[in-house]
């Protein structure tokens, strides 16, 4: 069951990206990535950061974002970049919402920010340009899940937890 999407586009390192392989399998997410790369899939830091959870991973590998959203067709994405004036909690998630992060180095592009200006969303930090990409989209992702009821969640305690949707 997905209950949401990661996109990353044009991700650089690879123990970042196994990471967060892993994370979208802990909560049901989809992770499609954006070329180019800057490694490649078969790289041994990605494998080990994902450990032994691949098989399980919905992955799909786009050429551009051209190419993910001519295939995917998106109905609501939500673009993290930093110095937003929108908060990332600030969003009502969805069911298969798309969650946009940029590359470790660069970030989104220009244009991606242009095209997209009332889908941006910020993470407040202080004294840093920015934080982890693992570490952000893991915050982001939680929220949003929380959002969401937890839904697939196999070991929630009761108390205080909204049930999970089960059409979710």
């Amino acid at each position: 069951m997905k209950v949401m999407n990661v996109v990353l586009v044009e991700p650089e390192i690879p123990a970042n990206t196994g990471n967060i392989a892993r994370l979208c399998v802990a909560v049901g997410a989809a992770l499609h990535l954006i070329r180019p790369l800057g490694f490649f899939l078969s790289d041994p830091k990605l494998k080990r950061a994902g450990l032994d959870y691949w098989e399980y991973l919905d992955l799909k590998v786009h050429d551009s974002f051209a190419d993910f959203l001519a295939s995917q067709q998106p109905k609501r994405m939500f673009f993290l970049e930093t110095g937003q004036r929108r908060l990332y909690s600030e969003v009502q998630y969805e069911p298969d919402d798309y969650l946009v992060f940029g590359s470790e180095s660069k970030g989104l592009s220009s244009e991606l920010l242009e095209a997209y200006p009332d889908q941006l969303v910020t993470l407040p930090q202080r004294d840093v340009r920015s934080l982890n990409l693992a570490n952000t989209v893991a915050i982001v992702v939680y929220e949003a899940w929380r959002q969401l009821g937890f839904a697939g969640a196999k070991n929630l305690p009761r108390a205080g937890i909204p049930t999970p949707d089960p059409n979710i």
